[in-house]
């Protein structure tokens, strides 16, 4: 009788064996049934019913693997979910489970399947290394059309690993339209800039919407601005473009320009400016041609030859229009300083100090703050920060060094700013800073005001007082505590000082005005 029993439940145990690995055989099957509906319906172009059937998949190969991790079926489950995903446009997600695939044995088609969908995911989260494995294992595949996939695909990784001649050679070979784009950008890449451009005139020629040429602009301006400024020039025509596209393309040009041709940069945000319909692009085009006119002032008056145009674009409620409104009162203010920072101006030097740090940090206009500077030694010999003075206007404008040394040493040799630099203890350095920092913070902000679609930006005078209601006080910001000065950034008396450079160094420690 126990015999009996023990046989019998010994039958009934693998017979639930069997059932459970039928209930997994039947989920597998109907989990690749739901992928070969997918696949069919992206041939026969229902991408929409397509993404359906991949999120049935994901949900199945999910199910499945929960259930049954340690199944035989459960890597290729695992692999099949990666896939899905990756159809799905989820790669951050299906790049885990499709590098299952080196430990599972599936068939040649599945296989060189999600390794091509491995790939295009490691491409779209920028590994073109390991991307470039994925592809090599479909390279030579006996499926012509997966072989051609991967051969695109490999030109494109060479390309974006900076293997440009490569790349090349692969690219002029195919016969794919898709592989355009890639060869403009790896022409540019190599340095084969005429043969680029010619490239992009044939390309022009086709009339391809398809194209994105923006996109090419963009990754061939990061590497040789001026192939991609002659690019822009060559899109100038494009009978597609809007009024707006055509000035963003000229003022990214101009701003891509701006490190190394300035002649060059002015010139496209004029272009920019000049074109009839845009509105964002042009604005900053603007805007910017007033920034670069107001750095070169080198006097207070040389601010007021720019006010009408700042205050034009002022009064546009865009995003440039409140720069600007927000520069010209900055403007403002430091126009005011021929009356609120004369010879005798209670605190003067202080408010001719921060307007040269306005001038140098705010307007960027380097002579003028070097002007500013000066100005405040000259009419403020005693002020205590007139050694700081000199020594900021000296980065900025390098003006006979031993004649500003000699100067330093005769009149400011007991200064703290200059006994810091020496690498000597400097009590005072810090009282003199808080009260620098203090009158800083206890100084009315202007705000610009609007009133109506055109908006005002609030009127200031010199000689005349800040409205109140135009007023706001800052909080106080935090000064630093390390008084420290390395090395490298002191200087010793009878040394001629720094001819250029701004030490990070020294500005962190409120050395650097």
């Amino acid at each position: 009788m126990r015999l009996a029993r023990g046989a019998a439940r010994l039958v009934r145990g693998a017979g639930l064996l069997l059932l459970g690995g039928c209930v997994y055989y039947n989920g597998m099957y109907n989990t690749n049934r739901l992928a070969k509906s997918a696949r069919k319906a992206e041939r026969e172009g229902r991408p929409f019913e397509a993404q359906g059937f991949w999120g049935q998949v994901v949900t199945r190969a999910d199910s499945l693997v929960l259930r049954h991790p340690r199944s035989k079926y459960a890597d290729q489950a695992t692999v099949l979910r990666g896939l899905a995903l990756a159809r799905l446009n989820q790669c951050p997600d299906a790049v885990e489970p499709l590098g299952r695939l080196s430990m599972v044995q599936l068939s040649t088609d599945f296989t060189e399947e999600a390794a091509l969908a491995l790939g295009r995911c490691q491409l779209q989260l920028g590994d073109a290394g390991l991307a470039d494995l994925a592809f090599a294992r479909v390279l030579n595949s006996a499926d012509s059309a997966r072989r051609h996939e991967a051969r695109f695909r490999h030109a494109r990784a060479l390309r974006m690993n900076g293997q440009y001649e490569e790349a090349v050679a692969l690219l002029r070979e195919s016969p794919d339209p898709r592989v355009r784009e890639d060869l403009l950008l790896a022409l540019a890449g190599a340095g084969r800039t005429d043969e680029a451009l010619a490239f992009a005139d044939s390309v022009l020629a086709l009339h391809d919407s398809t194209f994105a040429w923006d996109t090419a602009v963009a990754t061939i301006g990061r590497t040789d601005a001026h192939a991609a400024s002659a690019l822009v020039s060559r899109l100038a025509d494009d009978p597609r473009a809007s009024a707006e596209l055509k000035a963003r393309r000229l003022y990214d040009d101009g701003v891509r320009l701006a490190g190394t041709d300035s002649a060059g940069a002015a010139a496209r945000f004029q272009q920019a400016a000049r074109v009839p319909g845009a509105s964002e692009s042009a604005e900053r085009a603007r805007l910017r041609l007033l920034r670069m006119e107001l750095s070169s002032a080198r006097t207070l008056q040389d601010l007021g030859r720019h006010g009408d145009s700042l205050a034009a674009l002022a009064t546009r409620t865009t995003a440039a229009g409140v720069e600007a409104a927000a520069l010209q009162l900055e403007v403002e203010r430091l126009r005011q300083l021929d009356d609120s920072a004369g010879p005798g101006v209670p605190q003067g030097d202080l408010r001719l100090f921060l307007g040269a740090e306005l001038a140098r940090d705010s307007i960027h206009a380097p002579l003028l703050a070097a002007t500013l500077f000066r100005r405040l030694a000259d009419a403020w010999p005693m002020s205590p920060y007139a050694p700081k003075a000199l020594l900021a206007a000296q980065r900025l404008e390098p003006v006979d060094p031993d004649a500003i040394h000699e100067r330093l040493d005769s009149l400011y040799h007991d200064s703290p700013y200059l006994a810091l630099m020496r690498g000597e203890e400097a009590p005072a350095y810090r009282q003199l800073e808080d009260s620098l920092q203090s009158f800083a913070a206890a100084q009315p902000v202007l705000i610009p005001r609007r009133s109506g679609p055109a908006g005002r930006v609030p009127e200031a005078r010199p000689g005349q007082p800040i409205p109140q209601e135009d007023r706001m006080r800052p909080r106080r910001p935090t000064l630093p505590t390390d008084q420290t000065v390395p090395a490298e950034d002191r200087v010793r008396p009878r040394r001629p000082l720094p001819a250029q450079g701004d030490s990070a160094s020294t500005r962190r420690r409120g050395l650097e005005p």
